[in-house]
């Protein structure tokens, strides 16, 4: 199997997305099917800074190809014959890390598998281009993952998540006026939200969360923390309630906002617009969240690439709320945040470790 080469994992500049002047990005695609390898060929040589460095039909085919064309960034399809992608991926984390974006069917199954291979050290996942997908709808979503894959940096598996058990760290006590949490990340988000809501108490104030993810995958992944959380934690569904101890996910392809109806507060989950590229959108569920809520509200924007989420969060603090910003060092890609800060949008930039003592103290609890 591959060695560890020593190469680097991370540059993270999103104004330089090309790694060196002139270079572009090489990607190796790894899929059984000739169909998907010519489709996604396609879509990487339709953008001037990427290339397809090769493809493969399998890892055996993939693991030569690695040693012998040095990518920056792999796109791996999870079901394979020979060896399946999940045991592919845990096997070159082990022994050679390196971006991978996975890219997996919209099945429950498939869908699993892809919550467990971004746990196992995948960037980023991508549906494959069919049904919902088009091809034209997958061409510069799929190229942003890229690039951001390509300056993400690489964490071993497993070490950013507290175990649920873990007592909270003693913070001291907040307002108590908190009357919801708006959260929202893009690469790297899928663990980094793991490792912020499995170490929160059950009492915490409702919890919104957007998340970069495509359908399907937002229904698994949500049912994955559920599992592991004191919170309550669901997919969104237009309607339902929002309430303490309880954390709704905006499902893959609508956007989530939050709206007040009587003295009930409820989740409008709505298609439109994608906004910078994507749907869901951090900025939808900020806006609605300054809109609605005000002071009563923190604000809290995770890794990411791209500018989404920052001016929502600037909304939301000129509104009077708190905000926070993940700060670069524990980031997988610092886009997000960074642009927020860069707007002033932030009040404090912390560690993804300090970020839940930090929640816990400004709900009061």
């Amino acid at each position: 199997m591959l060695r560890h080469s020593g190469r680097r994992t991370c540059r993270d500049d999103v104004d330089t997305l090309n790694m060196e002047a002139g270079r572009k990005i090489r990607v190796l695609i790894v899929d059984d099917s000739a169909i998907v390898r010519k489709t996604l060929s396609a879509i990487v040589e339709a953008h001037p800074d990427l290339e397809v460095a090769g493809t493969a039909a399998d890892p055996f085919i993939a693991r030569d190809k690695i040693l012998a064309l040095d990518p920056d960034v792999i796109t791996l399809d999870i079901e394979m014959p020979r060896m399946d992608g999940l045991t592919f991926l845990k096997k070159l984390m082990r022994f050679h890390p390196m971006p991978v974006i996975v890219i997996s069917s919209l099945g429950q199954s498939s869908s699993r598998a892809a919550i467990e291979a971004l746990q196992s050290g995948a960037v980023d996942v991508v549906a494959k281009p069919s049904g919902p997908y088009s091809v034209t709808e997958l061409r510069d979503q799929l190229a942003m993952k890229i690039r951001a894959a390509a300056h993400a940096t690489l964490r071993k598996p497993g070490t950013a998540s507290p175990s649920p058990s873990v007592p909270l760290p003693p913070a001291p006590r907040g307002s108590g006026d908190v009357r919801i949490i708006a959260i929202g990340a893009s690469t790297g988000g899928v663990e980094a939200l793991r490792s912020v809501l499995v170490a929160l108490p059950a009492e915490m104030p409702p919890i919104v969360v957007v998340q970069h993810i495509p359908p399907v995958f937002s229904t698994e992944f949500s049912r994955r923390l559920d599992q592991l959380c004191r919170l309550s934690i669901k997919e969104a569904a237009d309607g339902d309630s929002v309430e303490r101890g309880r954390v709704l996910i905006a499902p893959g392809n609508f956007h989530l906002e939050v709206q007040k109806s009587g003295g009930r507060l409820r989740a409008d989950v709505r298609t439109g617009d994608p906004v910078h590229f994507q749907r869901p959108a951090v900025d939808v569920l900020f806006h609605s969240v300054a809109r609605s809520f005000g002071r009563d509200s923190i604000g809290v924007i995770l890794t990411g690439m791209g500018a989404d989420g920052a001016a929502g969060l600037l909304a939301m603090k000129r509104a009077g709320a708190r905000t926070i910003a993940q700060d670069e060092q524990s980031c997988v890609v610092f886009g997000m945040p960074r642009e927020a800060i860069r707007v002033g949008a932030a009040d404090s930039v912390l560690s993804l470790q300090q970020i839940p003592a930090e929640l816990v103290r400004l709900a009061g609890l």
